[in-house]
């Protein structure tokens, strides 16, 4: 796929991503109906009213976690989200780059997506946001699946790969959704729900 085509899935994914609550970024949630699915763990993340719903793989790595989230009344907009522990907290927020990247499960379709990295004011974290233009099949494929392979291209350097567990996807995912689409259709009308 050529880059601009990505660039344009990335600016059409962006506009709906700008209408959800960054989740990872410095602030503190409260974490509350944590469950473990294996290698995976679902979870509320509540501040006030603001409502989020994650899908979390904590085993393949000591220092890195990837999620799946959702936000309350927009559970059908989810995003998929790496996080790699830094050494330190970081002084300020930055974008640091937009890169392609490759994501596959198992022997699967290999799958275009553009991965923004970002640092956040306070966070020890190194964050990966991606926009993928079928993010609905990449969810239905790591229901079924054993492992999720990443690759970040570094230009001329060797791609940037990592390997994560699906033990337990798919209970975490179905678990996460559910509890996104019943909170927001007892609160009210949501994108979802009109």
């Amino acid at each position: 796929m050529p880059v601009s085509v990505l660039f344009l899935v990335l600016r059409r994914t962006l506009l709906g991503i700008c209408l959800l609550p960054a989740v990872a970024f410095a602030t503190s949630f409260n974490v509350s109906d944590a469950e473990r699915h294996a290698h995976w763990q679902s979870m509320t993340l509540a501040l006030g009213d603001e409502r989020h719903f994650r899908a979390v793989e904590d085993h393949s790595y000591r220092d890195a976690t990837l999620s799946v989230n959702a936000t309350h009344n927009v559970c059908d907009l989810p995003w998929l989200e790496m996080r790699v522990t830094l050494e330190k907290h970081q002084g300020k927020n930055d974008t640091l780059n937009v890169v392609p990247a490759l994501i596959r499960v198992d022997d699967g379709e290999i799958r275009q997506a553009v991965a923004e990295f970002i640092t956040q004011r306070g966070d020890d974290g190194f964050y990966a946001h991606f926009y993928i233009n079928a993010l609905d099949s990449v969810l239905a494929e790591m229901r079924e699946g054993e492992q999720l392979f990443i690759a970040f291209e570094q230009g001329e350097r060797e791609p940037w790969h990592m390997t994560f567990s699906l033990d337990g996807a798919d209970a975490a995912l179905t678990r996460m959704q559910t509890a996104c689409y019943s909170e927001s259709v007892s609160t009210g009308p949501g994108r979802e729900n009109q």
